[in-house]
């Protein structure tokens, strides 16, 4: 259920259209690209399509897979729009028996267990949640097909959370708490409720002793994600609305910030501080929605969201591939309400 604090009628055909065109344009173009990858023989020495055929493209594997995911949101959004067709033919180029087959023997490749850990993983199982409440044929056959990769991820993130004695505080791909937030929608759209209880308890464990925030240390130089906001993002998920109130106040009294600029366009790095307006902004709404309907804090907080998320928006250039093949998912995830449920 959307916010009704965040008025969403801004988000229309056209910029659905502006932010598919990015995502269309990356989820099959293979170079240039960034692998994190390990090495185990010669053998293993070969192009990122052959690696990892379902998500290759948009320069790493995290950016193909939420790609895909903003081509399964957008058609299911505006399913008449010029551009849906296009996008249903790329996500079933993609998504077929065979290259999700190949995805889930690279996933348990031996050396691989931290492979696009969380981030990547988060994003994928926010991809199956996308195509199990797509009311649909192709979705469902989709849904059908990644499935295994999917109880891969799972299953890899249930050997992996219980060992992880602290979070990543980081603002970038490793932070914990962003991925626990997609992660804990997933099971509750999938109905995975063991996965989900396993999810919920690490993110109890790591964070519902925490007080007082470093908000104003906030960003480093290439931050796309707030820790400080991550983590109440996830912890209004997990806490009733007056629970999760007084929990708030000690961890964030004040919430202070600006939005952030990019000083270099052509420098993937900096470009991060783009989509920290993005996420700051969906946060921020996150948050506003786990307070009480009175809460005084409501206002303010809606307020900065929303001068966040101009900015943000502001900043998408998609002849600049640094950003372009990665910012339109953030984009659609804050303009068509994600993350508000």
């Amino acid at each position: 259920m959307a916010n009704p604090d965040f008025d969403q009628t801004d988000f229309d055909q056209t910029q659905a259209a502006r932010f598919a065109a990015l995502a269309l344009d990356c989820v099959h173009k293979p170079y240039p690209n960034k692998i994190a990858h390990v090495l185990n023989s010669d053998g293993d020495v070969k192009s990122p399509r052959e690696l990892t055929p379902a998500f290759y493209g948009c320069f790493d594997w995290h950016s193909s897979v939420h790609g895909h995911w903003l081509l399964v949101r957008l058609a299911r959004l505006f399913p008449q729009a010029p551009f849906a067709a296009e996008a249903r033919r790329a996500v079933a180029e993609s998504l077929t028996p065979a290259n999700i087959a190949q995805e889930v023997n690279y996933l348990n490749g031996a050396g691989r267990n931290d492979f696009e850990r969380p981030y990547g993983r988060a994003w994928l199982l926010q991809l199956a949640a996308e195509l199990k409440e797509f009311d649909d044929p192709e979705a469902r056959q989709w849904s059908a097909t990644l499935r295994p990769l999917e109880q891969a991820v799972t299953a890899r993130t249930v050997e992996w959370l219980p060992k992880l004695q602290h979070p990543i505080r980081t603002g970038e791909h490793n932070n914990t708490a962003f991925s626990l937030g997609l992660m804990l929608d997933y099971a509750r759209v999938t109905g995975n409720t063991e996965f989900g209880n396993v999810v919920a308890a690490r993110a109890r464990d790591y964070y519902l002793k925490d007080r007082n925030c470093p908000l104003s240390y906030e960003p480093s130089g290439e931050d796309f994600l707030s820790p400080c906001l991550a983590e109440a993002d996830v912890v209004r998920r997990i806490l009733p609305s007056a629970e999760f109130a007084k929990w708030f106040t000690g961890f964030l009294p004040r919430v202070e910030l600006e939005p952030t600029l990019v000083s270099d366009v052509t420098d993937g790095k900096a470009y991060h501080l783009a989509g920290l307006n993005l996420s700051r902004a969906w946060m921020l709404e996150g948050i506003v929605s786990g307070l009480p309907a009175a809460d005084s804090r409501r206002k303010a907080l809606t307020s900065l969201a929303r001068k966040l998320r101009v900015t943000g928006l502001e900043s998408i250039k998609g002849e600049h591939y640094e950003g372009g093949h990665w910012l339109g998912s953030f984009a659609v995830y804050l303009v068509s309400g994600r993350g508000l449920r």
